[in-house]
């Protein structure tokens, strides 16, 4: 690859930026939820008001976005490998800022709820197409970097939202009153179509003319998310009516995933079997359920972790808990650095990837012993989650290094997609089990012990993995 010798700015690393900010805005957006949720319990104001159960209602909302976050997985990676992965790139972001913007325009749970889940929809298909795309355009041995630098986008907009959120809202107060909780929606909706725009020119491939495939992939796309928009609302419908609580809920939503599965098994079974039947790739699929339950628990009940913790204001306690979420900026292109150096080596990124995740497994515990025994310092606090922050985002730029030399190139978008789709379980269930546990205990004690055993188990299925020497031929 001609590139590799060049020097200087490439067009890598232009198309590097741009999918950089494009996970800046699209994490920001999904992010929003779980300081408007924690807020809106604080001051008991909207839907949240006469909830009896409110931790585990907003943890209910939290996963009804990753129910549908979850479902479009697979369809975006395989419509990413037949439509191009730019093309898929684009969309997302774009129906991420229409969704959130309209967010900010409703005012019930239901309209909440569905809007919510939409934007989930559309969410989902970037993940499998920007780590494809990275794949398809980055050297070979700058694989892991890049995978780790794009990612760290992730954790700006993640931080961003954690602290930002509570400010949003207090700003818009004076004006809008207990529907200040709309203003984080109706601004960052209108930011990300602002940056849907420049994206979507920046990354017009080079010589070409005309925005090639939109209409056809938005268009398959829409009819897989309608119907997954009936499924979600009609399981959540259904089972509000049979007064079945918000757990349960959350683990019938996670059904949807295992009837997709099923469904490709069935209607693309023999195109896409080496993907859905390499022992490596599904022992990492699994194991990956716990990093996205970690990921969201932080993410979503972080703030209310720390201020329960003796944390003092609600803002103060997710400025605390930021300190995870921006180490990734750090984390994520330090992981595929450290990947990409061991990548020649037999089992090189999975032996990092395990000892990555045995380090995480021991921070978490290290926190939960630390909190739970009453240590409320908030520099300790701050010290920890840090640590325990690089570590985590750095080991996910090692798992996707792996799962892009594991898949088959042509098939790079699906095997992504199914990545997601498995490891989305963790994100549906992990905010509402983690609500209710908190609601039953009165504590995030147990909640921290679990996230913890989850990491542990995680580690242990990595050890399954086996990989011959790095293939680099395979990355074109």
């Amino acid at each position: 690859m001609a590139e590799q010798k060049e020097k200087g700015w490439q067009r890598y690393h232009t198309i590097w930026l741009m999918l950089f900010i494009g996970w800046v805005v699209s994490y920001a957006d999904r992010t929003l939820t779980g300081p408007v949720v924690t807020w809106m319990i604080a001051n008991n104001v909207g839907f949240l008001e006469a909830a009896s159960n409110p931790h585990a209602l907003g943890g209910l909302l939290g996963s009804l976005f990753f129910a549908g976050y979850m479902l479009t997985q697979f369809p975006g990676g395989y419509f990413g490998d037949k439509f191009g992965y730019r093309t898929i790139v684009v969309i997302s972001i774009f129906w991420a800022g229409i969704t959130t913007l309209l967010t900010g325009l409703t005012g019930g749970l239901v309209a909440f709820i569905a809007l919510r889940v939409f934007t989930g929809l559309g969410e989902g298909v970037l993940y499998s197409n920007d780590r494809s795309l990275v794949a398809e355009v980055t050297p070979p041995n700058k694989l892991g970097l890049g995978m780790g630098v794009v990612m760290g986008g992730l954790t700006v907009g993640l931080s961003a939202a954690l602290v930002g959120t509570v400010y949003l809202i207090e700003w818009a107060q004076p004006s809008m009153g207990v529907n200040a909780w709309k203003a984080p929606f109706l601004i960052l909706g209108t930011v990300t179509i602002i940056v849907a725009v420049f994206i979507r020119q920046a990354l017009k491939p080079q010589g070409k003319m005309g925005s090639e495939n939109f209409g056809k992939a938005l268009f398959n796309l829409l009819k897989y998310a309608i119907v997954f928009l009936v499924a979600i609302m009609a399981v959540y419908f259904i089972t509000d009516a049979l007064h079945l609580n918000d757990v349960m809920i959350a683990v019938i939503l996670t059904c949807l995933a295992f009837v997709l599965i099923a469904f490709i098994f069935i209607k693309k079974g023999h195109e896409v079997s080496p993907i859905l039947k390499d022992k490596n790739l599904v022992l990492i699929y699994i194991s990956y359920i716990a990093i996205l339950w970690h990921l969201w628990f932080y993410g979503f009940w972080g703030g209310a972790v720390i201020k329960d913790f003796g944390g003092g204001t609600l803002a103060s306690a997710l400025l605390v808990i930021s300190f995870n979420a921006i180490a990734g900026v750090i984390g994520f292109p330090l992981g595929g650095k450290i990947s990409d150096m061991v990548a020649h080596k037999t089992n090189g990124r999975r032996n990092v990837l395990i000892a990555m995740e045995a380090l995480l497994t021991v921070f978490i515990f290290v926190f939960a012993a630390y909190v739970m025994s009453g240590g409320n310092d908030m520099v300790v606090q701050s010290v920890i989650l840090f640590v325990s922050g690089l570590i985590f985002f750095a080991l996910q730029a090692v798992a996707h290094a792996l799962t892009s030399e594991i898949a088959p190139v042509h098939l790079r978008g699906a095997a992504f997609g199914m990545l997601n789709l498995v490891s989305e379980i963790g994100a549906v269930l992990s905010p509402v089990i983690s609500g209710a546990i908190r609601d039953s205990t009165g504590s995030w004690g147990t909640p921290l012990i679990l996230d913890g055993v989850l990491m542990g188990i995680s580690c242990i299925m990595i050890m399954g993995v086996s990989t011959k020497l790095a293939d680099n031929s395979k990355q074109v």
